[in-house]
């Protein structure tokens, strides 16, 4: 198990020999993970201090001059205090930067409510040209990423604080837009993305000691989404569950309920944090409390 957060900082280093490749951060640089970055290359690390809105314009501006840039702090930083330069400077200029926000959802846990970001997503898919993008686990995190560099125009990537369970191999392959589904049951789909993911597969496999088939849909691809996907398994199977660490308000059941409602009229159990701030404690009973676990997804078949 190790945390998406971690695999990010893994990342850094591996690709750190590219001389061109610069990372920035805004005082948190040991709870990114970009200090391992710092270590190999410090040269190529700059820490802005606690100023996320010069975080998110001076990576812009060394994106601008040709520079591979990676720019982090937490999720309720990145999409909240520096939404301003996320919008206008990185957005609606089109500039290829990468925003790495980590610590993103309830899973921040004991830092409490103020710190749990569970409006990114929504903030992050309404802005034109900006690509959102949340891996699962180590493995989908570094090939997520490493798309990314060669991607053009801003990203968003929510990156988790928490260990999770490895759930790929090195033979998956991951694409801007694209999803991975799970098994090819018909009794129903959970859609899930990030640390909800691997719920969503431990609900299947218990289903499954029923005599219930389901196939999880690992959406990591937020924006754009796999439309095709998701259509698909409205059609083929028979009940439709999406669970998320953010609101369910703008998240990514609300996006599946926008297609369906469009394209192919069905029901949609969302899973999710209702409309409230979130609780301090643990992860483990931060998600027991708000219903993010597979108890609650069993329950819905």
């Amino acid at each position: 198990m190790k945390s998406t957060r971690k695999a990010y900082g893994e990342f850094l280093v591996e690709i750190g020999k590219d001389e061109n490749v610069v990372v920035l951060d805004a005082d948190l640089a040991s709870a990114t993970k970009t200090d391992m970055f710092r270590k190999e290359y410090p040269e190529r690390h700059i820490d802005v201090g606690i100023a996320e809105q010069d975080l998110v314009g001076t990576a812009c501006g060394l994106a601008l001059g040709g520079k591979t840039v990676f720019a982090s702090t937490f999720a309720i930083f990145m999409a909240g205090r520096a939404y301003d330069q996320v919008r206008n400077t990185a957005a609606y200029s089109h500039v290829n930067v990468n925003l790495c926000a980590t610590h993103a959802g309830v899973m921040v846990g004991e830092d409490g409510p103020t710190h749990q970001c569970i409006e990114d997503v929504a903030l992050m898919n309404v802005i034109p040209t900006m690509k959102v993008l949340s891996p699962a686990d180590d493995i989908s995190t570094k090939k997520i990423l490493s798309k990314c560099m060669n991607e053009e125009g801003p990203k968003y990537i929510r990156l988790g604080r928490s260990d999770v369970e490895d759930i790929y191999d090195d033979s998956f392959e991951f694409n801007i837009g694209g999803s991975h589904t799970f098994g090819e049951g018909k009794d129903g789909t959970v859609f899930a993305y990030g640390s909800t993911v691997s719920i969503a597969l431990e609900a299947k496999k218990e289903l499954e000691n029923q005599g219930k088939h389901i196939r999880v849909v690992d959406l990591y691809s937020i924006k754009p989404v796999d439309k095709e996907a998701i259509l698909k398994c409205a059609k083929e199977t028979e009940k439709l569950v999406s669970i998320e660490d953010h609101s369910v308000i703008g998240g990514i059941g609300s996006i599946i309920s926008n297609i369906l409602c469009e394209e192919y009229p069905k029901k949609l159990d969302k899973i999710g944090i209702l409309d409230t701030f979130g609780k301090s404690g643990s992860a483990k009973e931060v998600y027991k409390y708000f219903g993010l676990t597979k108890e609650n997804i069993i329950s819905k078949f």
